[in-house]
């Protein structure tokens, strides 16, 4: 998947060290909800257990090839939110160099736009810190809208001390 600024590839195993780049600092992993990689060991291990599969993308900008951030979804049964079937949980991060740039809200419009049109799904949900104000309004850009939810998240790192917000988009909405 791809638009003018940015390529959605899978990860390989190779990417360890460009990932390490990002995913060690501090502020990326607390707003993302993971906790900070130590070395290119733990980027390694994050990609075999939780980016080798057909639901997580490296976000790569085109121009340099460089990897500068991830996105993907989750089905039911992964989820810390309880979705149905026929929805999936959305998430993501860029790295601070590539902050206010548009490069979320682009990374995710491209994804809504596979996950309702080649994947079927109906609904999709998203979460941030509340500290995170950021990431709220990248998914306003795309759409989402606030349910009303705040709740804590002990699965994400950080998830039993500070509260997240449940926001929502259907594909409905997107006929309108």
């Amino acid at each position: 998947m791809e638009t003018e600024r940015l390529l959605l590839r899978p990860w390989n195993e190779s990417d360890a060290q460009a990932l390490y780049k990002y995913a060690s600092e501090p502020e990326i992993g607390k707003r993302a909800g993971w906790p900070p990689h130590k070395s290119v060991e733990d980027s390694l291990e994050a990609i075999r257990s939780f980016f080798s599969n057909d639901r997580t993308w490296a976000i790569v900008l085109k121009e340099t090839g460089e990897i500068i951030g991830c996105i993907g979804y989750m089905i039911k049964g992964e989820s810390n939110i309880d979705i149905a079937e026929n929805e999936a949980e959305a998430g993501y991060w860029v790295a601070r160099p590539y902050w206010n740039k548009g490069i979320c809200s682009e990374a995710l419009q491209l994804m809504i736009d596979h996950c309702f049109n080649d994947k079927g799904f109906t609904t999709l949900w998203c979460d941030y810190f509340i500290d995170n104000p950021a990431s709220r309004r990248v998914m306003e850009k795309c759409g989402f809208i606030d349910t009303g939810t705040t709740k804590y998240c002990p699965f994400l790192y950080g998830g039993d001390e500070r509260p997240i917000r449940v926001m929502r988009i259907d594909i409905y909405s997107l006929k309108k």
